[in-house]
């Protein structure tokens, strides 16, 4: 477990490293970025549940830091590593008992996306990413009781990847930008999270604010 996390660490650090190394040769072409971002997420999971109903997206939010490698004018190459807070929440109605549960997955994920510069301000970016789950628990409140209890990580599969696009607007160094991600693998691997979530996977809406170091 602890192998891909410091798998995804040393991953993003050996990309930064080569960004780096490889600046004065971008120079020409314009400056490697290097900076911090965060933002707010609304997150979902499409799953199907006959006693599931009203589901609705887990806002939670994602940290974390980027490097932008120009490969020319109008293109770049952008890693990130991100804490992201994924889930949904959704009314349950069993044998008469009801109320609400709240799915909380924690990652640590790794894009990299192919940015499209328009102009000087505007980008639109699209690429991969694959995560590691950290953390699960389930947030419940209703007839069965209120409270967060964790759920066995080993119920889910720890990795997860998918797609993601959006775009960002810069202001200076500061930039705000908007993306969607779409998970390709169901997050549940055996157990109670497979019982509730099925083939569920992974979508969700970002909203981020950032800052260029450089």
């Amino acid at each position: 477990m602890k192998k891909s996390v410091n798998t995804l660490l040393a991953t993003a650090m050996l990309l930064t490293g080569i960004f780096f190394l490889n600046s004065s040769d971008a120079s020409a072409q314009g400056r490697t970025r290097v900076g911090l971002k965060g933002g707010l997420n609304a997150s979902s999971l499409f799953y199907d549940s006959q006693n599931a109903t009203n589901k609705n997206e887990r806002i939670g939010f994602h940290v974390g830091v980027f490097a932008q490698a120009p490969v020319g004018e109008f293109f770049a190459i952008q890693p990130e590593l991100l804490y992201m807070t994924k889930g949904a929440s959704a009314d349950y109605n069993a044998l008469g008992f009801t109320g609400k549960n709240t799915f909380k997955l924690n990652y640590a994920e790794l894009p990299v996306l192919a940015t499209f510069k328009l102009g000087q301000a505007v980008e639109l970016q699209a690429g991969p990413y694959v995560s590691y789950l950290l953390n699960s628990n389930i947030n419940s409140n209703g007839d069965f009781g209120s409270g967060t209890s964790a759920i066995n990580r080993d119920n889910f599969n720890k990795v997860d990847y998918g797609i993601a696009g959006g775009l960002n607007i810069y202001f200076g160094k500061a930039f705000v930008g908007a993306r969607y991600e779409q998970g390709l693998k169901q997050i549940a691997n055996s157990g109670a999270a497979k019982t509730l979530l099925g083939s569920a996977k992974n979508g969700v809406g970002l909203i981020s604010v950032g800052f260029s170091l450089n």
